[in-house]
């Protein structure tokens, strides 16, 4: 682990049995009260995706929405919101998945993406993989390609990356958390 990796992991805090008992919810809140943190998550990604082929970076409601901003921004790349269901106007089409400790719904606009455009997948955190599989299934269904999925944290005792990467999307995290 880099000195950026262990600091920004020093940053983040767990809060147990958040939102419900046995959940151990990994808070990157802290991230955005702490200039050098977000700098270095906001950098590490950047720098990796800089010259990648990637046309579009789609973030998912809602702290993927701060750092993915901060890219597309800097990449000069146009941004795709995924909501939740109901939060986004005009014509949108929407797909249901299931939580780690529930089920949802997320969204796009439905000229967000077209065909031949390359999408970088953007969320906080990997747990169970769905956010991130119902995104990509949105983002399909638009005609466009993902390119990879990526997260500041990854939960691999959960599986979701795997499951990600078994639905055939390349997949990148820059932290990962042990235990549920």
């Amino acid at each position: 682990m880099s000195y950026d990796e262990f600091y920004v992991k020093s940053v983040i805090r767990t809060l147990p049995d958040w939102p419900e008992p046995g959940v151990m919810f990994r808070d990157i809140t802290p991230i955005f009260k702490e200039p050098k943190a977000l700098r270095m998550v906001a950098d590490a990604f950047i720098q990796r995706y800089m010259d990648a082929d990637v046309s579009h970076i789609a973030c998912i409601d809602a702290r993927g929405f701060l750092i993915a901003s901060i890219m597309a921004y800097q990449m000069q790349k146009p941004l795709v919101l995924v909501r939740k269901k109901g939060k986004l106007p005009g014509e949108t089409i929407h797909e249901e998945y299931k939580l780690e400790y529930g089920t949802s719904a997320v969204e796009m606009q439905k000229d967000a993406v077209a065909a031949g455009d390359r999408v970088l997948v953007f969320d906080d955190l990997i747990a169970t993989g769905g956010t991130i599989l119902a995104a990509c299934t949105l983002i399909k269904k638009l005609g466009a390609e993902v390119v990879e999925c990526a997260a500041l944290i990854d939960l691999p005792d959960l599986n979701g990356s795997m499951r990600i990467q078994d639905a055939g999307f390349p997949v990148y995290t820059m932290l990962a958390y042990e235990g549920l």
